[in-house]
């Protein structure tokens, strides 16, 4: 716990005020700040001292127990036990897929809702499993010893596999583990590189593989506001699912701790913690390298994302889709990378932000001649990774197999001479397959445009569409069994065989820079560890951490966000928009449960609200308790100014938004009439 008692003062004396995007400021002027690195804390290394001297309050091995054993993981996100019954709490959109798993066909769940009266109702959810973290070891010295010793990349990650395979081995035995087994075993280990590997903890899981749905309120609520409310605030959510545990004996499990209601809630200024998985940040990169990632590598994503958005629009509005639920699961999935990613490229392009970043690699640089040698070194690679700038932007996605037309994907079989990979390409619908098609070449396109070549003549048309709409009538790839032979000269075959020696040299290149970077990363990442200690969290890893906050609204828009939403703006969302015909189709509509329920509820419940906590993608579903360990909301959103914490915290640039367990208590109580579920989560009493 290095240095975290100074940090307090430390901030008063350094802190810059914000400057307004496109103010004009002198960079050299510009102070990082002792939090840039974020608040994603470890629980293997708390900073007990900096909460005592910044609230007055000093979590116990007691309360660190209880967070750690009451939170879990599950794929993507995060949860948390809420009754000594298994009872499970995490959001709506992390539960999305697991409701449509469980429809026994045409129920749409994902529209209907899910509602188990009783424990015999609630639904096994295929193939989910979910961790609770039991034990922390650290295994650094082993695991450095290993990688250290290792010359070559692939001599390293030879070297982590069997050294991770011996932590896990030793680690499992005290569980009666003798062979492990990820896929069986109710305990498994993962091994975690902290500060870019510069140190090594296992991480020892209790693994829960009899899961069962039990509350799913309808997609209308759960995504209140759609696309147009996502990454935004004030919100009006009711994004929460509850699913229960069951023990090897089929009955719902008693865990060891719990997070137990509120019965005050939050108010502002209240302090929060937010307990959770943070899947992953980048607040570890050089300034060079994030210099990359805004003028080359973010835009490409943010544009495949784009296409493939629209395309799935696309295909769901002709209504012809046999899966109407998967199919609006994934455009989620896609809507939400798209302003994720769109955040993150604008904070970047901030260039006060790329300002502050700066300031604090040059004190880095200044306190160890070792980092600077480092980050110049690292400089050099992204210098010599701009020279294939079209490249990493074309070919990091160009036959992504998921999103790919299907005429692209044979036209690479064919140009390989695969026969088997030609017969097992699938067959998009037609509206898909024209959007992907068009998007690939216009990609392909901006590529040879930017190399300075003529284009080849499969590319050749007045527009992309053209262009694509010509290879879908005339190429043999078009068709689901091409022959081989008469494909030889095929244009579209051609084309890929043509680039097939680019996209090689170019996957060649881009592997070699990625293993020189994560080298140079570990490095750093020890002497970051070395100069700052515990003061600077390590990056995101998807592993358990704890980050403190303050409920606060903030100015946007030239107004003020309000620290907490209530039910009453919830109806006014659904009444200016949706009666008004302001928005149509409307993305506030409302079921007709929560219509007739509208003069039962108390409108002055509180919906959401907002802190400045240090969470990321990951933190979905993450229990947020107050300083007494009781949940008081559930993490399911940030604001898009602070989608640019992916790179650096600043709290001042935006806001994580919760849901408040008063909504929870609410809905369950007076919209879906499930008193025994809010029995359970208040008095622990297993409704049967």
């Amino acid at each position: 716990m290095r240095r975290l008692s100074l940090l307090v003062s430390f901030v008063l004396l350094v802190a810059t005020p914000a400057v307004a995007q496109g103010a004009a400021f002198d960079p050299d002027t510009v102070s990082a700040r002792p939090l840039d690195g974020g608040k994603m804390w470890l629980f293997e290394d708390p900073p007990t001292e900096y909460f005592e001297e910044t609230y007055g309050f000093a979590p116990d091995e007691a309360w660190y127990r209880r967070a750690r054993l009451a939170s879990l993981r599950m794929p993507g996100c995060s949860a948390s036990f809420v009754s000594p019954n298994g009872l499970v709490l995490t959001n709506h959109h992390c539960a999305q897929r697991h409701v449509v798993a469980v429809d026994e066909g045409g129920e749409n769940l994902l529209d209907n809702g899910f509602y188990a009266t009783s424990l015999d109702e609630e639904r096994r959810v295929p193939g989910l499993t979910m961790d609770q973290l039991v034990a922390i070891d650290d295994v650094t010295d082993e695991m450095s010893a290993a990688v250290d010793a290792a010359e070559t990349d692939a001599e390293r990650e030879a070297a982590f596999e069997t050294a991770e395979a011996a932590v896990t081995a030793r680690l499992l035995q005290p569980y009666g583990i003798t062979t492990p087994d990820a896929d069986t075993d109710d305990y498994v280990v993962q091994v975690v590189g902290l500060y870019n590997g510069g140190r090594y903890s296992a991480y020892t899981f209790r693994r829960y593989r009899d899961v069962r749905l039990a509350m799913a309120p309808e997609q209308a609520l759960g995504f209140f506001g759609g696309d147009p409310d996502n990454f935004t605030y004030p919100r009006y959510a009711a994004d929460f699912a509850f699913f229960r545990i069951y023990g090897d004996d089929g009955q719902p499990l008693q865990p060891e701790e719990h997070f137990p209601l509120s019965a005050e809630g939050v108010e502002a200024g209240s302090l929060v913690f937010v307990i959770g998985n943070p899947g992953s940040t980048s607040r570890g990169l050089t300034v060079a390298e994030l210099e990359f990632l805004r003028d080359v590598g973010l835009g490409g994503t943010l544009g495949f994302i784009e296409s493939r958005e629209a395309a799935l629009r696309a295909y769901l509005a002709t209504g012809e889709a046999p899966s109407p639920d998967e199919l609006r699961s994934q455009i989620f999935g896609l809507s939400n990378a798209r302003k994720a990613y769109g955040g993150r490229l604008r904070g970047l392009s901030d260039p006060y932000i790329v300002a502050r970043r700066a300031a604090a690699e040059r004190a880095f640089r200044d306190a160890s001649p070792e980092a600077a040698a480092l980050i110049d070194q690292q400089a050099a690679i992204q210098a010599e990774k701009r020279k294939l700038a079209a490249a990493y932007r074309v070919f990091s996605t160009l036959f992504s197999g998921s999103y790919s037309s299907s005429l692209m994907l044979r036209a690479l079989a064919l140009a390989r001479g695969d026969a088997l990979a030609v017969a097992n390409v699938p067959e998009r619908p037609a509206v898909l397959e024209r959007a992907y098609l068009t998007a690939q070449v216009d990609a392909l396109r901006q590529y040879y445009r930017a190399q300075g070549e003529a284009l080849p003549d499969a590319l050749e048309g007045e527009t992309a569409e053209a262009a694509a709409d010509r290879l879908l009538a005339e190429s043999l790839a078009a068709t689901p069994s091409p022959d081989p032979e008469q494909a030889e000269y095929d244009e579209a075959v051609a084309l890929v065989r043509g680039l097939l020696p680019q996209i090689q040299d170019f996957q060649s290149a881009a592997a070699g820079f990625e293993a020189r970077e994560a080298e140079i990363a570990r490095q750093l990442g020890r002497e970051r560890f070395a100069t700052y200690g515990n003061t600077v969290p390590p990056d995101a890893t998807f592993s358990l951490r704890f980050t403190d906050g303050v409920v606060r609204g903030y100015p946007y828009n030239g107004t003020l966000a309000p620290p907490m939403t209530t039910m009453y703006g919830l109806y006014d969302r659904y009444h200016s928009f949706c009666t008004s015909g302001a928005s149509d189709p409307c993305e506030w509509g409302l079921p007709a449960r929560w219509l007739d329920a509208e003069d039962r509820v108390d409108l002055s419940t509180p919906v959401n609200f907002t802190s400045t906590s240090d969470t990321i993608g990951g933190n979905s579903g993450s229990g947020v308790v107050n300083r007494d360990g009781e949940l008081v909301g559930l993490n399911f959103d940030r604001t898009i100014e602070g989608l640019v914490r992916d790179y650096i915290y600043a709290p001042e640039r935006g806001r994580n938004v919760m849901v408040d367990t008063r909504l929870v208590v609410e809905a369950l109580t007076n919209v879906y009439g499930l008193d025994g579920l809010v029995t359970e989560i208040r008095e622990g009493t297993l409704r049967r």
